[in-house]
């Protein structure tokens, strides 16, 4: 085995046992400015884009077909429907194949010149007879209440969040934590906007679940963070940031492995899910879970942890180490 092949191999091995030496903290402002150009950009998005609100949230038109002579699929109606110029829609199939339910942007007055046409081409489509397709306008399932009821729950989940992080570890971590998931929110939505991606229900339901995964992944660097710094004293030769950066690189693999082997599910419930097998009742969801997870695993390392350190050494203690460190290393931390 050559030298440079002891070499790597060496620093694979230290990698997977903790032993890295990557400075992240250190570099904190740098991650500042990407993280601020990040925020600006997806706050840019939603402004000038906007969000892509599906069906549910702005209403449609629905539309039943019963009692269909012919065999089709729901990418049968799609095509059929965007050839008409009606590129979204929600379509389900009875179990057995004799009818649909069709949910489309909304159409023009009952009896119109388009809805008219809708009617031919998925009775043609389908054979089911004109009288047996069934148009109706729906409102927005998920309207102002429930919209309003899901931010509530959200604030209920921050409040508790903050509440259990403040007793558990300190109120400078909760902050961090906080801002942290407020972050992974803000990203996940600008996203959204900025590649056009639709809103639906599934996705509100997911982006409230990708808070958990990105919590846990925070709360497990803080631990190791509160386990470390305890050892610190008036006379310690490292300060805060260089002890928090050191328990980051500790956990670095941990959390990567779960990152990893969470979002290789969700990624194959999306591309091979959806995209191959035709599952696409699973896209939205597996689209924002894949989206989130990513974005809770960066914002996890990259923004949790400097933030903290940034609180901490506010305080005397670790300002006055910091302070006396750098003086003795002639102002270099």
């Amino acid at each position: 085995m050559t030298t440079a092949m002891k070499w790597r191999e060496g620093r694979v091995r230290r990698f997977f046992d903790g032993q890295t030496d990557f400075e992240i903290v250190g570099r904190s402002r740098q991650w500042l400015i990407v993280t601020l150009v990040v925020l600006a950009v997806c706050g840019a998005a939603v402004v000038i884009r906007g969000l892509n609100f599906g069906i549910d949230f702005t209403g449609g038109t629905s539309l039943i077909v019963e009692n269909a002579t012919q065999s089709f699929t729901a990418d049968d109606i799609r095509t059929t429907l965007g050839d008409l110029g009606i590129d979204e829609a929600t379509v389900q199939l009875t179990t057995d194949g004799s009818g649909a339910l069709v949910s489309t942007t909304a159409l023009d007055e009952v009896a119109g010149g388009q809805q008219r046409e809708v009617v031919a081409a998925l009775s043609e489509l389908t054979g089911a007879p004109t009288d047996q397709i069934e148009v109706s306008a729906i409102g927005p399932r998920w309207g102002e209440q429930i919209s309003r009821q899901a931010l509530e729950g959200l604030g209920a989940f921050l409040l508790l969040v903050t509440i259990y992080i403040s007793l558990r570890f300190e109120w400078r971590m909760a902050v961090a934590a906080l801002l942290t998931l407020l972050h992974d929110v803000a990203v996940t939505i600008g996203i959204y906007a900025l590649v056009g991606f639709q809103v639906t229900p599934a996705s509100v339901i997911a982006l409230l679940t990708i808070l958990g995964y990105s919590l846990y992944d925070t709360v497990v660097v803080f631990d190791r963070i509160t386990e470390d710094t305890q050892r610190l004293g008036s006379a310690a030769s490292r300060t805060y940031s260089q002890v928090a950066n050191q328990s980051l690189n500790s956990v670095l693999v941990r959390s990567l492995s779960t990152s990893i082997t969470s979002l290789l599910p969700v990624g194959a419930l999306l591309f091979i899910g959806a995209q191959l097998l035709g599952a696409t009742t699973l896209e939205d969801l597996a689209l924002a879970l894949f989206i989130g997870m990513a974005v809770g695993t960066y914002s996890s390392l990259i923004v949790a942890t400097p933030l903290l350190c940034w609180l901490k050494e506010r305080e005397p203690r670790w300002a006055e180490l910091r302070h006396r460190l750098e003086t003795r290393r002639g102002g270099v931390a």
